[in-house]
Formats: structure tokens, C-alpha cells, sequence
């Protein structure tokens, strides 16, 4: 079996660490779309962990969501470190 990939956001953004706290306290926007992140990456690991059966629509679509995410807070990890 393979090792399963944890895409938490301190994972995908380690030099982040810090900005990614600081952010979920200040800015609710960020802090929604970190927690939904959470969620999606814990789904999305729970189902290649385990045998539950799932579409393969379904399974590609959290994947999707998870990755449209990440870019978004991406972008505005990025945007934050401009405005230091």
C-alpha cells in the first residue's frame, strides 16, 4: 500500500506557519476557507485510506475542491506577505 500524502496547509506551506495562524484569527474569509480545506484534505485522505466506496466522480471533485482551495489561499498567503 502506498503512503498517503497529508496536504494539511502547514504541510503544503511549511515557511507559512506563522502568516497561516495569524491569518485564521484575523481574516474570516481565510479562516472559512482554511477549515474547509481541513475538511476536504481529511475526506479526500480518509478515502484513500480505507476502502469506503465512493464514486470516482465524487472522489475526483473533493480532489478538485481541495486543489481550488489550496490556490486560493495560495493567493492570498501571497497577497499577505506583499502588504507586510
Amino acid at each position: 500500500m502506498s503512503e498517503i500524502s497529508n496536504h494539511s496547509l502547514i504541510n503544503e506551506f511549511p515557511e507559512d506557519r506563522e502568516l497561516i495562524h495569524q491569518l485564521k484569527i484575523e481574516n474570516p474569509r481565510f479562516a472559512r476557507m482554511a477549515a474547509e480545506y481541513h475538511d476536504l484534505d481529511h475526506q479526500v485522505r480518509g478515502l484513500e485510506s480505507r476502502s469506503i466506496p465512493t464514486s470516482d466522480d465524487n472522489f475526483e471533485n473533493l480532489k478538485k475542491r481541495r486543489l481550488l482551495l489550496k490556490d486560493e489561499l495560495y493567493a492570498m498567503l501571497k497577497e499577505n506577505h506583499s502588504g507586510s
